[in-house]
């Protein structure tokens, strides 16, 4: 089959490689021969392959990048990425929120990314180039019910992204943000968990997405190492919607509720 090829960095940090998407993104990268260190409280499924490295750790804890960035300049590559897939959802509105409970997704999903960027950056700058994937969400513009602050972390990542890449894109950094819509990943399926009924939930949604299902998590990992690699190199500070075509448009019809006309 007719095939085309893109570079990708030698060495990529992933956060949140126990599950869901960054477990994805890390064996996309180790199956193409890319070291990958990878950062989560739980140990991955990745930890035996040949490439990979393990920091055990919060990404919300400046240790755990210091280990990281130790970790990569062992490694000696010459040119890093990081994708930050690491993140918590809760389900709830407003007046159910905590101070606690907002300042865990805040600083998982927020401060997380600010403290990985502030990690690597300087060793993407000193090796005169990089690039970052700050995952989001379309949850960052649209907003969902019971989400709030879910939604409002997503957003701060999708803004922190894009004006670091404004920063150092002089420095040869590309910063992108990858926004993903449902999954069937870690987030998506503890959202359908907490539903009343999960069957009916599931059907809901997947019957809104115009190809009539909930997308695989290594659909958007696909996406995620393309912005890493050198066949995004025209791409800079940009949102990658990689949803299936949820937010296409305002309403997907099926037909089911008759003529539109």
């Amino acid at each position: 089959m007719p095939a085309v090829t893109f570079e990708l960095p030698d060495l990529v940090v992933v956060t949140g490689t126990s599950s869901g998407l960054g477990s994805e993104v890390a064996g996309l990268l180790l199956s193409c021969g890319v070291k990958v260190i990878g950062v989560d409280l739980s140990q991955s499924q990745s930890t035996s392959q040949v490439g990979y490295t393990e920091v055990i750790g919060s990404v919300a804890e400046q240790a755990t990048w210091s280990r990281v960035r130790a970790a990569a300049e062992a490694a000696s590559p010459a040119r890093i990425g990081l994708v930050t897939s690491a993140a918590i959802l809760d389900t709830g509105t407003v007046p159910d929120s905590t101070p606690d409970l907002i300042a865990r997704a805040m600083a998982v999903n927020v401060t997380g990314t600010a403290l990985g960027m502030a990690a690597l950056i300087p060793l993407m700058e000193a090796a005169k180039g990089g690039s970052i994937v700050a995952v989001a969400s379309v949850n960052a513009s649209l907003a969902e019910q019971q989400l709030a602050i879910y939604n409002a972390s997503k957003a701060a990542v999708r803004q922190l992204a894009r004006t670091a890449a404004l920063d150092h894109a002089r420095s040869g950094v590309r910063i992108n943000v990858l926004s993903p819509g449902p999954m069937m990943a870690g987030l998506f399926k503890r959202h359908l968990e907490s539903a009343s009924d999960s069957g009916r939930f599931l059907a809901t949604r997947a019957n809104r997405q115009p190809q009539g299902m909930i997308m695989e998590a290594v659909e958007v990992a696909r996406a995620a190492l393309f912005l890493l690699s050198d066949g995004a190199s025209a791409i800079l500070g940009a949102d990658l919607i990689a949803d299936g075509g949820l937010t296409t448009g305002f309403d997907f019809r099926t037909g089911a509720e008759g003529a539109s006309v």
